[in-house]
């Protein structure tokens, strides 16, 4: 059993030879929040599904609620803790890409896709770990897909100064890291530091990493490649993203394999594009941007969810022990501060389970009404993600679906309560 094994409980076991195409795909898809272990993808073991579910997440930390994640995450941010390093190194050389079973997922796919690669730079001192999609050219080239955020910043800064950027790529990684990395935090913050914080809470020890090539890599990792971004630009795409819909072809930074290393019995995390993981990942960490933002101005929070259905990215939906009318406006505002890319939120009051769509449906049917409880913002900037947005700009919507504080007995789920009472 592998280290990433430990961490999923009841997986589906597949044991028939399978190529690693859309075939696997498939099953992954059938799977839908529930670990899969792909047992011989051509002589080689696939896992997925690892961090699909929240309650997943709870579990290994050993939470109870989604509110008690937020905060062990919020004060992580708060926290980071430095990094132990280790010299023993125990990872083994491998030949080639070709010797990991990279999966293309879609037949429109521009090619076989690394999707739970999380690059980590070091330069001009600041570390930075991050997730990246990658398109495999050949057995040493990938194209990477770098948005103009952190890694990008420092890519570009290499560049400019005639160099290239030499990276780790880290391939199916513990808990804490594959959760610190998917986190949008301040440039210079190293979000192994976060990890590290994590990793002392799950084990009571800080983070091991080795300091390879001058940068810091987890001992913990199936696979490692070591590599340089360079100054070329390749086609990268088509690609299937969160929403389940094309992204497009873009020219993208070029990376070159210099060495590439394995545990002694690795298995392989593929992250299904617009799968449950994907969503969780990108997800959670904007949950908790939405938590911490809404609870400055309204202080009785008490969950928040991205919708499945909002491909958990751009809908949201959020409860809380209302206080004073008007609570449930100001949090549908903050909310749109905290994840900018949000298009729609509903805000319900702390008697309605969230994570029941039928009960928030409820909630908007019986104690919204659209002349004074819906708020629109116009041509707003939002997420480039949404097709039918045009350049990243949409209009966008919050629904107040709070019962007013004056005569709150009218609005009572009769049932629920009647279901609740001890007998």
């Amino acid at each position: 059993m592998t280290f990433l094994e430990k961490f999923i409980k009841d997986p589906i076991v597949i044991e028939e030879t399978l190529s690693p195409d859309w075939n696997v795909t498939k099953r992954i898809i059938e799977a839908k929040d529930r670990p899969i272990i792909f047992e011989n993808i051509n002589g080689k073991r696939l896992i997925s599904n690892i961090y699909s579910k929240r309650e997943h997440l709870l579990n290994i930390y050993g939470l109870k609620t989604s509110k008690d994640l937020f905060k062990l995450l919020i004060n992580a941010q708060r926290s980071p803790l430095p990094l132990e390093y280790s010299k023993d190194f125990l990872f083994r050389k491998i030949s080639s890409l070709g010797d990991i079973p990279v999966i293309k997922y879609f037949p429109t796919d521009g090619g076989p896709y690394i999707t739970s690669s999380i690059i980590v730079a070091q330069r001009n001192g600041i570390v930075n770990a991050s997730y990246h999609r990658m398109m495999v050219i050949d057995d040493k080239r990938l194209a990477v897909r770098l948005v103009p955020r952190h890694l990008y910043r420092m890519w570009k800064d290499a560049v400019d100064h005639g160099e290239e950027l030499r990276v780790a790529v880290l391939i199916g990684s513990t808990p804490d890291v594959a959760i610190s990395a998917s986190i949008s935090v301040e440039f210079g913050k190293n979000e192994l530091e976060i990890a590290s914080y994590l990793h002392k809470k799950r084990t009571g020890s800080p983070l091991v990493a080795y300091n390879l090539r001058n940068i810091p890599v987890p001992v913990e990792t199936e696979y490692l490649i070591i590599g340089r971004l360079t100054e070329n630009l390749v086609e990268e795409g088509p690609f299937v993203d969160i929403t389940r819909t094309p992204d497009i072809v873009r020219k993208q930074p070029e990376f070159v394999v210099d060495e590439i290393f394995s545990s002694e019995n690795p298995i392989y995390h593929a992250i299904l594009p617009g799968g449950y993981e994907h969503r969780l990942l990108m997800g959670l960490p904007r949950e908790v941007s939405i938590y911490e933002h809404v609870s400055k101005v309204v202080p009785t929070v008490t969950d928040v969810k991205l919708t499945h259905g909002g491909c958990s990215w751009l809908h949201a939906v959020i409860s809380i022990r209302k206080q004073h009318d008007g609570d449930g406006k100001n949090a549908i505002l903050a909310a749109f501060t905290g994840h900018p890319s949000l298009k729609h939120v509903v805000v319900v009051d702390d008697d309605v389970d969230i994570h029941n769509p039928e009960e928030v449906e409820w909630a908007i049917a019986t104690r919204f009404q659209a002349d004074r409880d819906l708020i629109i913002i116009k041509h707003a900037r939002g997420s480039t993600l949404d097709p039918s947005s045009k350049d990243g700009l949409m209009t966008k919507m919050g629904l107040d679906a709070t019962k007013p504080l004056r005569h709150p007995g009218e609005f009572k789920n009769v049932f629920k309560e009647f279901m609740q009472q001890k007998r």
